[in-house]
């Protein structure tokens, strides 16, 4: 299909996973990818090994929120990209997209333990770049505009964006939805959710307590804006043999369209249901 994407699930946990990755992902279209957050370190090199994603095809990140196990996958990113530049094995600019927070964290961490010659290239062919709420950049040839999704916890951006075919496209950040948010969301395409874990174990994760979402509450949220496909990760990682299938379910409680719960390194194309 000419105009279709596909989006590569690199990985799927929250903070804490061991068995599975942080959650970050890219979208492909064709040769190109754009990056959306690197996870907690440089796990983030294997998955995209694993996945055949080159550095030479990430020319855009955007990066959510400065926790750790969004931001520091990024450092590990500059770092190979300034080499391959070095070796003349990358063209162009990297161009790293988040709050002004995101970028103070990010340059900070680089200058005080990257070699001078990776540092130099910040600025230079590595560039970080200021969002601000509202703001549009575009990536892979996609127009994206990011919104401040009003954390209580930690100041975080989520982003929405038109697919080739007309499809929208919406990622939420890892927190739950705020109905400021609202003119973002409602009737998206593809909503990309955070679902800490299922409703039925909110007694053993404690979701509410630490700022998150079930699986119920995603589905609740998919069907009250008329979402038509969502998609849940950075879940806890002791379920994995049956989180596709119990996360799936219990979303489905609520909601009628369809429902992804990927495992780590999955694509998923982008297309319609009809």
């Amino acid at each position: 299909m000419e105009n279709s994407m596909k989006l590569i699930m690199l990985g799927t946990g929250n903070a804490a996973t061991v068995a599975c990755y942080n959650t970050c992902f890219a979208l492909c279209r064709e040769d190109k990818y754009f990056l959306v957050d690197a996870g907690g370190g440089n796990g983030i090199l294997s998955q995209l090994q694993k996945t055949h994603i080159p550095l030479s095809g990430i020319h855009e990140i955007f990066v959510t929120h400065a926790h750790t196990d969004h931001i520091l996958g990024v450092i590990w990113m500059i770092r190979m990209v300034a080499q391959a530049i070095q070796k003349g094995e990358y063209q162009g600019e990297l161009r790293i997209y988040g709050h002004d927070k995101v970028v103070q964290v990010l340059d900070w961490i680089c200058r005080m333990t990257l070699p001078k010659k990776i540092v130099a290239r910040l600025g230079e062919e590595i560039l970080l770049c200021e969002v601000k709420n509202g703001e549009k950049f575009q990536a892979i040839g996609l127009e994206v505009e990011c919104f401040d999704i009003a954390s209580t916890k930690e100041k975080q951006f989520g982003f929405r964006t038109c697919l080739p075919d007309g499809q929208s496209l919406v990622c939420l950040g890892d927190e739950p939805y705020n109905a400021c948010n609202q003119m973002y969301v409602e009737g998206a395409d593809w909503l990309l959710c955070e679902a800490f874990c299922l409703y039925e174990d909110r007694e053993r994760f404690k979701p509410y307590e630490k700022h998150h979402s079930t699986a119920l509450d995603a589905g609740r949220l998919a069907a009250q804006l008329g979402v038509k496909n969502l998609l849940l990760y950075h879940t806890e990682d002791k379920t994995l043999a049956t989180r596709k299938e119990r996360y799936t379910a219990e979303a489905a409680l609520q909601f009628n369209g369809k429902v992804y719960v990927p495992e780590d390194l999955e694509e998923i194309l982008l297309r319609g249901n009809e």
